[in-house]
């Protein structure tokens, strides 16, 4: 029997209505790419598998090699985040592409990351997360949840709880609930940028400064001007800032980059 390892952040999700139910949420194509991150011991991949079309899973635990042996040609087993994942789709002749996984909880925001900084286009993502991680997907402006990582995402992704997962459909039980999560690409044309990633995680550097001290390498000027025309405070902190304002420093800003 092989045991959940705490140090990668193993919860194996065992409920077969649950599984089921994340399986269902794309409508795929024989032409279609499904990529699974961390498929543990299979239980969500027998269910993708199943619907014909291409698949390949990213598992870091060699352990797994013996339990998902019928399916090992179409696993890279290797750490997913020190991958090129547009290499490793290169010889793919796919339509859509999907992801579909429950992740590691510690790592969720670095396995989104990654997946954006792929510059691939992905018609769905579909991720099984923290309850709490979720609800901050999609915080407002001034709540404890806002962030960096709320701000990018909905810039470029429609966000959307699907449903929530207790911590009961998991062995071992973790501590935590969970929710299903999918994000959609608002523009196909549009790709999030490193250089936007970096500016808004000055931003949010440090929550308790102002803007004002967070840019401190910045024109401030350019981002007062901004600042100025929705008639908010030098004194205004990022967390207090919409998608669209932090946006707009950004364009008038990167003029100059």
């Amino acid at each position: 029997m092989i045991h959940a390892k705490k140090s990668l952040g193993q919860n194996f999700l065992k409920d077969e209505t649950i599984l089921q139910k994340i399986a269902n949420t794309v409508d795929v194509k024989e032409n279609d790419l499904i990529i699974e991150i961390g498929p543990g011991k299979g239980a969500l991949t027998k269910y993708l598998v199943q619907k014909k079309c291409f698949f390949l899973a990213y598992e870091i635990d060699d352990r797994m090699k013996t339990v998902l042996e019928k399916y090992q040609s179409q696993i890279i087993f290797d750490d997913f985040l020190k991958r090129n994942i547009k290499e490793d789709l290169s010889h793919f002749k796919y339509q859509n592409l999907y992801v579909i996984a429950n992740i590691p909880y510690y790592i969720t925001t670095p396995i989104i990351e990654h997946l954006i900084s792929s510059q691939l286009f992905f018609d769905k993502i579909v991720l099984l997360v923290q309850k709490e991680v979720a609800n901050r997907f999609s915080a407002k402006p001034k709540s404890k949840d806002y962030g960096y990582f709320t701000v990018l995402l909905n810039c470029y992704f429609q966000v959307d709880k699907l449903f929530d997962v207790s911590r009961k459909a998991f062995s071992p039980v973790p501590n935590v609930d969970s929710a299903v999560v999918c994000f959609q690409k608002k523009n196909q044309k549009k790709d999030v940028s490193q250089e936007f990633l970096n500016f808004l995680k000055k931003c949010f550097l440090n929550k308790r400064k102002t803007l004002k001290n967070n840019l401190k390498e910045y024109d401030w000027n350019m981002i007062w001007s901004v600042l100025e025309k929705y008639q908010l405070k030098d004194s205004v902190r990022a967390e207090e800032l919409s998608k669209e304002v932090l946006e707009e420093i950004y364009t008038v800003l990167s003029i100059h980059f």
